[in-house]
């Protein structure tokens, strides 16, 4: 099972997938309408509803609870066939986006709220060297992995291949990229790879990529945090087609 707690996690979770909700915990005595209005649709949805202390919430969630907590089964990721499957139907241009091994769970979850919120039709996550999908990466997520398509890859090197013979530019985020992040064509279709917090683009996945960028620092710094670069890079991509369609 996987904790999923904070108002928005929830929310997400019981709008997009409430079958996956196992009970929902309420803090007795929390006056709040937006844990009040969860609480009427998990009873809506026939879910368990609990009420239990503060402490017994601050236990299970650190603290992070907002008042309310579900008890989860694990969510269910698609598998590279389903991606092959549903290629044709995703609408274009297509926006991908392919981690390529975030180690820590909050800084997936900030991805994946990115993601969920550029309009990406897919995310790629390695199976192996990856951070999990836990409850810290769905909490920061705040109810973005529900709605996403995220499709795990037992090969990342692979799957690029396949990528470029369906027409994609792959846009690998580099320190050392020739082209800073603005100076991109991103108004096809195109995946943005990004890599581990502290080594970046494994040597196999830079060197599938078509073009390394980089998003140029001042006053000393050497580099984003993975998650807010790759905020950056998908925006840019959002603006650069809000552009092309206006």
């Amino acid at each position: 099972m996987t904790d999923v707690y904070g108002i928005h996690a929830v929310a997400a979770v019981l709008e997009e997938t409430p079958r996956r909700v196992r009970a929902v915990h309420v803090q007795r005595g929390r006056k709040d309408p937006r844990v009040e209005e969860l609480l009427q649709k998990a009873k809506a949805e026939r879910i368990r509803v609990a009420f239990v202390d503060k402490r017994w919430l601050d236990r299970m969630t650190r603290g992070a609870h907002q008042g309310i907590a579900a008890d989860c089964h694990e969510l269910s990721l698609a598998v590279e066939r389903d991606l092959v499957s549903a290629w044709d139907e995703l609408p274009t241009p297509r926006l991908l986006l392919v981690l390529d091994g975030i180690s820590d769970p909050r800084n997936l979850g900030a991805c994946l709220r990115s993601a969920k919120a550029a309009g990406v039709q897919a995310v790629l996550l390695p199976k192996r060297r990856s951070a999990p999908l836990n409850a810290a990466a769905l909490k920061t997520a705040a109810g973005a992995a529900e709605g996403l398509f995220i499709v795990e890859v037992s090969n990342i090197a692979r799957r690029l291949d396949w990528l470029q013979q369906q027409g994609v530019w792959l846009i690998g985020a580099a320190g050392e990229g020739t082209q800073s992040w603005t100076d991109v064509d991103m108004t096809g279709d195109i995946a943005v790879v990004v890599g581990g917090e502290e080594k970046g683009l494994r040597l196999l996945t830079r060197k599938h990529c078509d073009q390394l960028i980089h998003i140029p620092m001042a006053g000393g710094v050497e580099s984003l945090n993975v998650s807010v670069a790759t905020g950056i890079i998908l925006f840019e991509a959002v603006r650069q087609r809000g552009l092309a369609s206006g």
